[in-house]
């Protein structure tokens, strides 16, 4: 089927309802017409996907315009590499993202998570108010990932004063979206000509707004990597009683830099790649963090029920003191369900994007509809634009049955349909596509779950949240993101002490 003059609705910012359009209108592999009559297909078939994420990797790779874009944003980290330069990279990070790593991080996320809840308790002690929760769970998710990710603090969380870093991650998200077809067309053509020096300083001559913000952004974020990438060689270099603490140099970076300068010649990641990682690290895991927070608990101030049914779950967990184990927040079952609900229904990322590298035979689960004929094997040419869809796989009926669009903690609280089985989705994490699959799923998606059971386990128990009087949207974007009035990022819930 091929669909004409719509990839503006799939980039709509309010592109939700058309997304689901697409589902249940058309099969799972969709033609649509791109800009100067490219090739673009919109998948969210199983089988597909499969192959697509797992066993054609190297065939559906990034486009160019994402891996050169990613590489001047953030360096050569592992967003913006391909092939056997990926692999190296990935094989020195996956142990630093291991359960045996992450149970250690516990502590130091229930240390922030804490002072988050300190914060808020101090605006609620006079009874009910107005908060921002996107800006505090942004805010929360930086220092999550700052203090464990990289050993470094960006924020005390008490006082309003929003760090400088977010103030640019989020305008980097606007920035980008400004800049989207010039990324797309022409930054592939240029990302290569002439030294760095020599770009910057064409950059500098063109009298573009928006571009100049952009490189005012990057400088912001790449300075800030570079910064802590200094200290903590520095810290190493003098031993390792430099790096203890509060943390002992246990987090992710302090690990990855030890880790690296222990293995082979030929494994061993360059410092500017060390630094891509870091600048990526930072940036990736604030926003999409920050992003499934704000959504749950947006959805659980919706539902009264589903959020009393939680608190007293962690409440009859908890032993003595503050903290769960890592075993402790693995069992709470109801919890785990609503974080699987809601990263199903509403996945920060909606999709992503792949070119097909030469001419391929793609496999279907189910017949296709091609010049009037059911076919399960369309062939494919090279360079094709391919978006892999996270959003439409979740919400997929043939594959989660007729309530596919209820958001619905229980779902998961009993053996999963039959169907889901039988789809294989590709996904690395409860059968759903939200961290992608295969040798370019989401690293840290093990972290970022600890990171939400820690932080709801703290906030939930303690407060309650509800609906204040504030019309409140998504924008889909590059990641989702709350709004009040159509353009103002913010999620406004009513909070107060839980009884």
């Amino acid at each position: 089927m091929v669909l004409a003059r719509n990839l503006r609705q799939v980039f709509s910012p309010n592109a939700w309802d058309y997304h689901q359009e697409l589902v249940e209108n058309y099969r799972g592999v969709i033609r649509i017409d791109g800009l100067l009559g490219e090739k673009q297909l919109y998948i969210y078939d199983p089988k597909s996907l499969h192959q697509i994420l797992v066993k054609d990797q190297d065939i559906f790779e990034e486009p160019a315009y994402v891996i050169k874009g990613t590489r001047v944003s953030f360096g050569e980290g592992l967003l913006s590499t391909l092939g056997e330069q990926h692999r190296k990279q990935r094989k020195i990070l996956n142990p630093v993202f291991s359960v045996a790593h992450l149970r250690q991080m516990v502590p130091i996320f229930f240390d922030v998570g804490k002072r988050l809840r300190a914060a808020l308790e101090a605006r609620v002690q006079q009874g009910p108010r107005e908060i921002d929760l996107l800006v505090w769970m942004t805010r929360t998710a930086l220092e999550l990932i700052g203090q464990a990710g990289l050993g470094h603090r960006f924020d005390d969380l008490v006082t309003d004063e929003v760090p400088a870093y977010i103030r640019s991650a989020k305008e980097m998200q606007t920035t980008m979206h400004k800049m989207y077809l010039a990324a797309r067309y022409i930054m592939p053509h240029v990302a290569n000509i002439g030294s760095p020096k020599f770009r910057r300083f064409v950059v500098n001559l063109i009298p573009w707004k928006t571009l100049h913000d952009g490189r005012d952004i990057v400088d912001t974020m790449y300075g800030t990597a570079v910064d802590i990438y200094n200290i903590k060689k520095k810290a190493l270099e003098t031993g390792d009683e430099a790096v203890k603490g509060r943390i002992e140099g246990k987090d992710l970076i302090s690990v990855l830099m030890k880790d690296n300068s222990n293995a082979s010649s030929d494994d061993r990641l360059s410092e500017n790649e060390i630094i891509a990682q870091l600048n990526t690290l930072l940036f990736a895991a604030t926003d999409t963090t920050s992003s499934a927070l704000s959504r749950t608990l947006h959805v659980l101030a919706q539902r009264p029920d589903v959020q009393e049914k939680l608190r007293q779950e962690i409440r009859s967990a908890r032993h003595e003191g503050d903290e769960l184990s890592y075993n402790d927040l693995e069992s709470l079952e109801y919890l785990d369900a609503v974080c699987r609900e809601t990263l199903r229904l509403y996945p920060p990322v909606a999709f992503v994007v792949r070119t097909v590298r030469q001419d391929v035979a793609l496999t279907t689960s189910t017949p296709i509809t091609v010049n009037g004929s059911p076919v399960t094997e369309i062939p494919v040419p090279a360079e094709t634009g391919i978006f892999v869809s996270i959003l439409s796989a979740n919400r997929n009926p043939a594959v989660w049955g007729p309530d596919v669009l209820e958001w619905k903690p229980e779902r998961w609280l009993s053996p999963l349909p039959q169907s889901v089985i039988d789809a294989k989705v590709p996904g690395i994490y409860a059968n759903l596509m939200t961290f992608i699959g295969g040798g370019r799923a989401c690293i840290g998606f093990k972290f970022s779950q600890l990171e939400m059971k820690v932080v709801l386990c703290l906030l939930v128990e303690r407060f309650k949240f509800s609906l204040s009087d504030k019309e409140i949207s998504w924008s889909m974007g590059s990641i989702a993101v709350p709004s009040v009035d159509g353009n103002k990022h913010q999620l406004p819930l009513k909070v107060e002490l839980a009884a």
